[in-house]
Formats: structure tokens, sequence, C-alpha cells
């Protein structure tokens, strides 16, 4: 079984090129809506949080998109423990999760990555569910 589907949430319909905007592409896949509101609550957070620029583009702090998530119903889950090894994206609960990597953001459909690049290698720390 295949661990990892491309998409970019919906991003190419309004920007070119890559961007380290893992969390928006996250975010409007698991919670199926447009890439530009993601997008636009995230460069919100990023302005409230931390004084930062209006822009998701270069990433999310780990607390202000939990405050995002968490106004959409999501929770914080720490990452499953086992002997010997860590959790990755193959042990994540069916249904739509965003978990938390070391710099990265994945959504996970029933145990399958979707995202721009194959990161089902890194170790999961958390995940968000609904």
């Amino acid at each position: 079984m295949a661990h990892y589907t491309y998409s970019d949430g919906g991003r190419s319909q309004y920007f070119k090129g890559t961007a380290g905007d893992c969390a928006a592409r996250a975010m409007a896949i698991a919670l199926q809506m447009d890439y530009r509101e993601a997008y636009n609550q995230l460069a919100e957070a990023n302005v409230k949080g931390r004084g930062k620029s209006r822009s998701a583009r270069n990433g999310i702090y780990k607390d202000d998109f939990d405050k995002v998530l968490a106004a959409h119903g999501w929770k914080w889950v720490a990452a499953p423990k086992f002997v010997g090894r860590k959790a990755y994206v193959r042990d994540m609960p069916e249904g739509r999760v965003i978990a938390r990597m070391a710099r990265h953001f994945v959504a996970v459909i029933d145990g399958v990555a979707h995202d721009t690049w194959d990161s089902t290698h890194k170790m999961i720390y958390g995940y968000w569910m609904k």
C-alpha cells in the first residue's frame, strides 16, 4: 500500500513555484478548505501571534498553528509510543489528521501522506485531529 500521494492542497491555483508553506497546504487538505483561505488564516495568526509579516509562505510556529486549528475544532494529540522506534505516517489513526514532524506539517488521510514530497520517512512528534 502506498503511504504517499502528491497534493499541493490547491496552492497552484494561486501561486507558482515552491514555498515553505506546508502548514497552509496541510490545513487546506485535511480541513478540505480552499488553499487561499487556509493561507490567509495562517498569515493572520503570524501577525497576531508573533508580529511577523502577513505571510504564511515561510512557515508558522506550532503554537500559532495550534490556535488556528483549535478554532476549527481540532485538538493536539501526542504521537503514539512504540518500543524501539518512533511514530511515522503509517501509525496515524484512520481519518484526517495533520502530523507535525521536524520543521514540517503534513496532511495524513487514512494513513497516507498528502503533500508535495514524500515525508513518510520522517518521525512524527504528534498530530491534530477533529
